[in-house]
């Protein structure tokens, strides 16, 4: 993952170095456009890994076999209805309604259509997916990724060679996602004999799905509106300059934040496979761990991060679009907070009773974007759909914490005194040190002294986290950990 981030990091340097900050924020909003309505397939996402990790927890590969070809369909079906979307109404907003100079029209069209294309193959891509990840195959889905990520940083050097950069990125970057697709369906054809294609006609099944999936279908919708929704907005207000500055802050976001997504991903399978077998103790208590250990990773990243933002923007970047920097700032923070609610998600997917959680927290996090817009409107402040966002994070934190109470009666109090008590004490010292120490920490004027300080801030959040963060067991554990691999 480390690997990853620095690859991921500087492709987004050279990118926008070869596009311009113009083409660079025509490429998010236009892309951004087609992620719009990729709430259709993330909502079957979520319900395929649901069904796998459930028929493989009851040892029920007849019936894996059923849940991987209903899932196909269905995202047949879905990619269909998405490309008549977006062929009509998106094309006529791109044309009629998106922000750009006028010169720059058949770029974007082209670049629309490329992420159409683009945008369908990964449409084609997810039940493989969501079936290694099901069968925990973490070690494939790692050296997947990092062929992605080798591959797109490959693209950069052909970059040099085009005259339209801008069509040509797009064009490459649905080749690499061609390859890469063509690696999951080979890999799991050989590997997994429920990937054998037999469509079912088990209708009574494909709705269950649906029905599942349907739910999820708004919480996703609300998602979508509130990440992409603002990429919008950004657009109508203040034009591409400020996506391109909302697109660096996502792509920090990204490459931060995989560190705990891919975290998360390891450990949601067995959450849902604790369920299935009846052992709800176990899978609340890798659920709490599993939001401690979350925020206690994103921290360790973030606390450089939020303090050096400017100096590693301009180290990054060279030019940095304005507003960047407390983007950057801000999506972290999000971030940080979003990280402790990816398990009880899971814990709240895994029981199967999505609609009220879906109708309450979709319904509240909707809520970002029309807030967000009367907001902008009003004072012109492009930042403050960020202090709206973590405003509603931290309250959609705390109805969950009740919705799971209800489903697998979890005991709110020990979920504050395991989970967040720690967290509080970890991120009050640590913020009590930065604010000690913060006008030396800020004065960086050379590489080596901001080497110097991240490895400070490093192992302060490492000594703070080991005193302050860990129960006895998880030392013990962690010791034991330690031992091994060092041969102690």
């Amino acid at each position: 993952m480390l690997f990853l981030t620095i690859l991921t990091l500087y492709t987004s340097r050279v990118v926008l170095e070869q596009l311009g900050v113009e083409d660079f924020g025509i490429y998010s909003i236009v892309g951004g456009i087609v992620t719009m309505l990729s709430f259709f397939n993330s909502s079957m996402s979520v319900a395929t890994q649901r069904y796998m990790s459930f028929d493989i927890g009851r040892n029920d590969f007849k019936q894996l076999n059923k849940t991987f070809n209903s899932s196909l369909l269905i995202y047949m079906f879905i990619g269909l209805l998405i490309v008549l979307l977006l062929e009509t109404v998106g094309l006529w907003y791109v044309n009629n309604r998106l922000v750009f100079p006028e010169e720059k029209s058949f770029s974007v069209n082209v670049v629309y259509q490329f992420s159409i294309l683009t945008f369908l193959v990964n449409l084609t891509q997810l039940p493989y997916n969501a079936l290694i990840l099901a069968r925990e195959k973490m070690q494939v889905y790692t050296y997947v990724t990092i062929l992605d990520t080798t591959l797109k940083l490959a693209v950069l050097y052909l970059l040099f060679l085009g005259e339209n950069k801008l069509i040509l990125y797009s064009g490459l970057v649905f080749t690499v996602t061609v390859i890469v697709q063509v690696v999951y369906h080979v890999y799991c054809h050989k590997r997994f004999e429920e990937t054998r294609i037999s469509f079912t006609k088990d209708k009574k099944y494909l709705k269950e799905l649906l029905s599942f999936s349907g739910w999820n279908l708004f919480g996703n919708i609300a998602a979508v509106a509130r990440n992409q929704g603002i990429n919008l907005v950004l657009n109508i207000f203040f034009g591409v300059i400020l996506n391109a500055a909302y697109a660096i802050a996502i792509q920090v976001q990204n490459a931060v934040g995989s560190f705990v997504a891919n975290f998360q991903k390891a450990i949601n399978p067995q959450i849902i496979k604790n369920y299935a077998n009846g052992q709800n103790k176990d899978a609340i208590r890798l659920m709490s761990a599993g939001s401690k250990y979350s925020f206690f990773l994103m921290l360790f990243f973030a606390v450089p991060l939020l303090i050096h933002t400017e100096y590693i923007l301009q180290l990054w970047l060279m030019e940095v679009p304005k507003y960047s920097i407390v983007f950057v700032k801000l999506v972290i923070v999000f971030s940080m907070v979003e990280s402790i609610s990816g398990p009880l998600m899971t814990m709240v997917q895994a029981t199967g009773k999505v609609k009220w959680y879906q109708i309450v927290i979709g319904g509240l996090i909707f809520l970002n974007l029309p807030i967000s817009y009367f907001l902008m409107k009003w004072n012109k402040a492009p930042e403050v759909f960020y202090y709206v966002m973590i405003s509603i994070g931290i309250l959609s934190l705390i109805i969950r914490l009740f919705f799971l109470r209800s489903l697998v009666n979890m005991k709110i109090s020990q979920f504050i005194l395991k989970t967040i008590l720690p967290i509080m004490l970890v991120s009050s010292f640590i913020s009590f040190f930065v604010y000690m120490f913060r006008n030396k920490m800020i004065l960086v004027d050379n590489w080596k002294v901001f080497i110097i300080n991240v490895a400070i801030e490093m192992l302060v959040c490492i000594f703070t986290i080991l005193i302050l963060g860990l129960n006895r067991n998880e030392k013990k554990m962690l010791l034991n950990v330690v031992r091994k691999y060092t041969k102690i």
